[in-house]
């Protein structure tokens, strides 16, 4: 909070201060997981923390900058192929190929950035799409890695992580954790920032946002080597995890960018509260339907046309405006202060008693 003469500048708010104590009880109940979950729930959370990342970077790829892709599955699949290869080819130890597979992946990103900006709004989602398809089958030709059949990951390579499979689980687990709730503190940091302005200018209005010196298409080239970052690890995570690549698995469109949109969809696009309210929405609903086949992607679909028809905003947008909530204010508020009961100031002091004595 700033505050000045007349006017005080607000960064926080009474439900971000309640949000903040909630988040650290959340937090602390997660770190604590392992000592009272089994080998299922850490899988489950590792796998509820890499979809909030990737919803976190697609909502700041689309909510922020309009950039709709549907080509996201392209940084998961070349961060996993990534740490096979480091892994498996070049000898790295785990933890560090997983940081060097998310930094190859955004850098792989800025030649592809140069591709599909010159397209624009359908014709950017089907082109990111393409891309995807493109390093799909480039990779199925890797005969080192696999081909088109996909390898599994050596056991030298697994036990270096872990001597066993409940400490690979807790490593794991760990690393999920740090990748979800790192995701959400790297956009919520961003927003806040100078950068963060930019991008919510740039979200408003394009055109606006030049016209005030926001450099657009640089402030979308970091977005997108961000985004594609924060893929690339979510990709070494989830292989790491699963302890196998395919170039279909990797790459799938479905699971890697369809289940993301409709987690930022539903939940709120535009906002960091949208994609955590969508997340716990997708894996609620999955948990509920997955037992009833067709029906479950039929709900989805429903639910997800629903809310796009009645709710433009998503679910958090419904309960924004119903209760005026803001969990993550990224936002500058001014305040005017009354003046008439501000003491005055010291070099006011004396003129008044001048002019009572006169």
């Amino acid at each position: 909070m700033l505050r000045t003469g007349a006017y005080r500048i607000d960064r926080s708010t009474r439900a971000s201060r309640v949000a903040l104590a909630v988040a650290a009880v959340i937090v602390a109940a997660l770190l604590s997981l392992p000592l009272w979950g089994d080998s299922g729930d850490m899988r489950l959370a590792v796998e509820i923390f890499y979809y909030l990342a990737l919803a976190q970077a697609w909502n700041l790829l689309a909510g922020y900058t309009g950039l709709v892709s549907v080509g996201q599955q392209a940084y998961v699949g070349l961060g996993g192929y990534g740490f096979f290869a480091l892994t498996v080819l070049l000898g790295i130890a785990p933890l560090p190929a997983i940081a060097l597979a998310g930094i190859a992946a955004a850098v792989i990103a800025l030649p592809t950035a140069f591709v599909v900006f010159r397209l624009r709004g359908a014709y950017f989602a089907i082109g990111s799409w393409v891309v995807g398809e493109v390093f799909r089958l480039l990779l199925a030709l890797v005969k080192p890695l696999g081909g088109g059949t996909g390898m599994s990951l050596p056991v030298a390579v697994v036990l270096s992580l872990a001597p066993s499979r409940a400490a690979r689980d807790v490593v794991v687990y760990y690393l999920g954790l740090a990748l979800g709730a790192g995701a959400v503190s790297l956009v919520f940091l961003w927003l806040r920032s100078r950068q963060g302005l930019a991008l919510t200018a740039i979200r408003d209005s394009e055109r606006a946002a030049a016209s005030v010196g926001v450099d657009n298409r640089r402030t979308k080239l970091a977005v997108h080597i961000i985004a594609a970052g924060i893929a690339g690890l979510v990709g070494a995570l989830a292989f790491l995890e699963k302890l196998r690549i395919s170039p279909d698995a990797a790459f799938s469109v479905g699971d890697w960018t369809a289940n993301v949109i409709f987690i930022v969809v539903i939940g709120g696009i535009g906002s960091i509260e949208g994609p955590i309210l969508g997340t716990i929405v997708f894996f609620g609903l999955r948990a509920l339907l997955v037992d009833y086949g067709a029906w479950y992607l039929i709900t989805l679909g429903a639910l997800a046309v629903a809310v796009m028809l009645l709710a433009p905003q998503g679910l958090w947008g419904l309960l924004a405006r119903a209760f005026g909530w803001q969990f993550f204010p990224v936002q500058r508020r001014l305040r005017l202060l009354d003046l008439r009961q501000a003491p005055p100031k010291p070099s006011e002091a004396p003129i008044e008693a001048a002019h009572r004595e006169d």
